[in-house]
C-alpha cells in the first residue's frame, strides 16, 4: 500500500484522508486544545459541507452524511471549548506560564483576553468562533479569568452551532446548488469564508487605530 502524507494545513487533504471522523476530531482539537489553533477549522467546515453535497466526490474525493455533520460537529465544537474552559480553571494561569515556542506565543492568551475585556464574556464566547486562534485561546482564557460555568455553556452551545452548521451548510448548498460548476467558486468559497473570519479582527484593528488618533489629537490640545 502506498503511503500519502497528509497536509495538516489543508483542509481537502484533512478531509478526504481522515472523513468525518477526522472532522470531529480537529474540530475538538481546534477548540479545546491548546496545539488545535493551527488548523484549517473554517475552510475545513466549509469543505466538509461541500463533502455532504451532490459535488462531493468530485470535489473533495469522498462523501460525508450531512445528518452526521449537522449533529457532530457542533457537539464536538461545544465539548471542545467546554474542555479548555475546564482546563483553565482547573490549571489557572500555570497552563499560559510557559515560554514562547514555535506554535505557542503568548500574544495569542494576550489577544484573547482582549476580546474577553472589550466585548464582555458573552458576546466574546460567541464571537471568538469566528476568529482563528482567539477561538483556540478564548475558552481556557474564560476559565482563567472565572466565567461562570452556565453563563459559559449557554453561549458556548449558541456560538458552536452558529458557527459549525452555519458554515457547513453553506458549503452543502454551494455545493448541492452549483454541482459540477463548483470548481470555479470553491477557492473564492473559502476565501470568503477566512474572510469572514478575520473581518473582525481587521475592524478591531481599524477602530484601534482610530482611538489612537484620537486619544494623540486630546492629548495635543
Amino acid at each position: 500500500m502506498e503511503f500519502q502524507a497528509v497536509n495538516v494545513l489543508d483542509a481537502t487533504s484533512l478531509i478526504s484522508t481522515f472523513g468525518l471522523i477526522g472532522i470531529l476530531a480537529i474540530i475538538f482539537a481546534e477548540t479545546g486544545l491548546l496545539v488545535g489553533f493551527f488548523f484549517p477549522g473554517d475552510s475545513m467546515l466549509f469543505l466538509a459541507g461541500v463533502a455532504a453535497s451532490s459535488s462531493a466526490d468530485e470535489i473533495v474525493g469522498t462523501s460525508i452524511s450531512l445528518p452526521w455533520l449537522l449533529v457532530g460537529a457542533p457537539l464536538c465544537a461545544i465539548a471542545g471549548a467546554q474542555f479548555g474552559h475546564f482546563l483553565g480553571a482547573r490549571y489557572g494561569t500555570k497552563m499560559f506560564s510557559k515560554p514562547d515556542s514555535k506554535l505557542f506565543k503568548t500574544e495569542y492568551v494576550t489577544k484573547a483576553e482582549q476580546y474577553f475585556e472589550k466585548f464582555g464574556p458573552a458576546k466574546a464566547v460567541l464571537l471568538a468562533r469566528f476568529i482563528p486562534i482567539v477561538r483556540t485561546f478564548l475558552n481556557p482564557v474564560a476559565g482563567v479569568l472565572e466565567m461562570p460555568a452556565r453563563t459559559f455553556f449557554l453561549w458556548n452551545v449558541i456560538g458552536g452551532l452558529v458557527w459549525t452548521d452555519g458554515i457547513i451548510l453553506l458549503g452543502y448548498k454551494l455545493g448541492d446548488t452549483i454541482g459540477s460548476s463548483i470548481d470555479k467558486y470553491l477557492l473564492p468559497g473559502v476565501f470568503v469564508i477566512v474572510l469572514i473570519s478575520v473581518l473582525p479582527i481587521i475592524i478591531e484593528v481599524v477602530r484601534s487605530k482610530r482611538e489612537a488618533k484620537r486619544e494623540a489629537a486630546s492629548s495635543g490640545n
